[in-house]
C-alpha cells in the first residue's frame, strides 16, 4: 500500500470520525441516553454515552478497506467481526447493563475466535515462553487489556489520548523497523478515528465513549499490540500502553487485596485520585500525554538495537511511576483511599 493511500485512508477516517461522533451525539441527546452524574463518576452535568458508535464502525470499515489494498493482513477481518459482535453485546450493556459474568464471557468467546483464526507461528513472546504456554499467556494477556482498557475510560479524553498512542506510536516502530507495514494503516487509522472523536471528547466532553467503545476498542488495540509483539517488538508493544496497563493492575491489586469486588464501580484509579484532588482533566490528560510521548519514544528506542530493550523499559517504569506518585500524590492532599 503506497504512503499516498495510506495518507487518503488514515484522513478519510479522521473526516469520517469527527462528523460521525458529532452526528451519535446528537442523536444520544435527542433520545435521553445520558450518563448522569453520581458518586462513582468525575462530571458534574448529564452527557451523551455511547460515542463508541460512530467510532467503532469507522475504524471496523478503516481495517476492512486496508485488506484488499494489500495493507492488512486478512486476520483483520475476523479481528473486525469480533470487535462488531463486542461492541453490539456492549451496547447492551450500556443500555441495560449485563452480569459480569456474561460480559467476561463475551469478551472470552471474541479473543479465543480470533486466536484460532491466526497463523501458524504466531508467537508473540517470541520464543520466551514455549508453546501452548505462550497461547495461555497470549489470551489472558489480550482479556486483561481489554478490560483494563473499559476500566481506565472515567475522565474526558484519557481513552482517545491512549488510543492515539498505542497507534500512531506501533505505526512508528514499524515504519522505522520496515518489520511489518501492513500494521501501518491500522495504527493510523486507529489514531485517526481517536483524534476525530477526541475533538467532542476533550474537556470539558460533550460526549463519552460509553462501554460500546471502550471495549472494542481495547479488543482492536490490544490485538493490534499482539501483532506488534509477534513481529519481535514485544518490548515496545509493553511499553506503550504502559501508563494504562500500571494504572489499572496496581488499583486492581490494591482492591483485590482489601478484599473489595474488584468488577464494582469505583474511584480509585490514579488519575481519578488526581481529580478528586482538585486538578482538572485537562491537567491530568496533559500529563498522561506527555508520558505516553516519552513512551513512544522509549519504544522505538527498544527497537532499534536489543542492547536498548531493558533500558528503554527501565527508563519508561520509572516515567509512569512519577506520573502515578504525581497523580496519587498531590501536594497538600492525603487520600485515605488511595490504594
Amino acid at each position: 500500500m503506497s504512503g499516498l493511500n495510506v495518507a487518503i485512508l488514515t484522513a478519510a477516517t479522521l473526516a469520517a470520525s469527527l462528523v460521525a461522533t458529532y452526528v451519535v451525539m446528537r442523536m444520544l441527546s435527542y433520545r435521553a441516553i445520558l450518563d448522569h452524574p453520581n458518586a462513582r463518576s468525575s462530571h458534574s452535568e448529564p452527557t451523551p454515552r455511547g460515542g463508541g458508535l460512530a467510532v467503532v464502525p469507522i475504524l471496523i470499515v478503516a481495517w476492512l478497506v486496508a485488506i484488499p489494498l494489500g495493507a492488512a493482513p486478512e486476520v483483520t477481518i475476523i479481528c473486525a467481526i469480533a470487535a462488531a459482535a463486542l461492541a453490539a453485546l456492549s451496547w447492551m450493556d450500556d443500555l441495560s447493563g449485563l452480569s459480569p459474568q456474561v460480559r467476561l464471557a463475551g469478551h472470552t468467546v471474541a479473543i479465543a475466535t480470533a486466536l484460532t483464526t491466526l497463523p501458524t507461528g504466531f508467537n508473540p513472546f517470541t520464543g520466551l515462553v514455549p508453546w501452548p504456554g505462550d497461547l495461555i499467556i497470549t489470551t489472558l494477556a489480550w482479556l486483561w487489556f481489554v478490560n483494563l482498557f473499559n476500566f481506565m475510560d472515567g475522565i474526558d479524553g484519557i481513552a482517545a489520548t491512549e488510543t492515539i498512542t498505542i497507534g500512531a506510536g506501533g505505526a512508528l516502530v514499524v515504519s522505522i523497523n520496515g518489520s511489518d507495514e501492513g500494521l501501518v494503516p491500522l495504527g493510523l487509522t486507529a489514531a485517526a478515528a481517536a483524534l476525530g472523536f477526541l475533538w467532542w471528547n476533550r474537556p470539558p466532553a460533550r460526549v463519552f465513549l460509553g462501554d460500546v467503545g471502550s471495549v472494542p476498542l481495547g479488543f482492536l488495540l490490544g490485538g493490534f499490540l499482539l501483532f506488534l509483539a509477534n513481529k519481535g517488538h514485544w518490548t515496545a508493544a509493553f511499553i506503550l500502553p504502559l501508563y494504562y496497563i500500571a494504572d489499572a493492575t496496581l488499583t486492581i491489586f490494591g482492591r483485590s487485596m482489601r478484599g473489595e469486588r474488584i468488577w464494582q464501580a469505583h474511584r480509585l484509579h490514579a488519575y481519578q485520585l488526581a481529580v478528586d484532588a482538585g486538578r482538572s482533566h485537562g491537567a491530568v490528560i496533559c500529563r498522561i500525554a506527555m508520558v505516553n510521548v516519552l513512551l513512544i519514544a522509549l519504544a522505538v528506542l527498544s527497537t532499534i538495537d536489543p542492547v536498548w530493550a531493558m533500558p528503554s523499559l527501565a527508563c519508561a517504569a520509572i516515567a509512569v511511576g512519577v506520573v502515578l506518585l504525581w497523580m496519587r500524590h498531590p501536594p497538600g492532599h492525603n487520600s485515605p483511599t488511595a490504594p
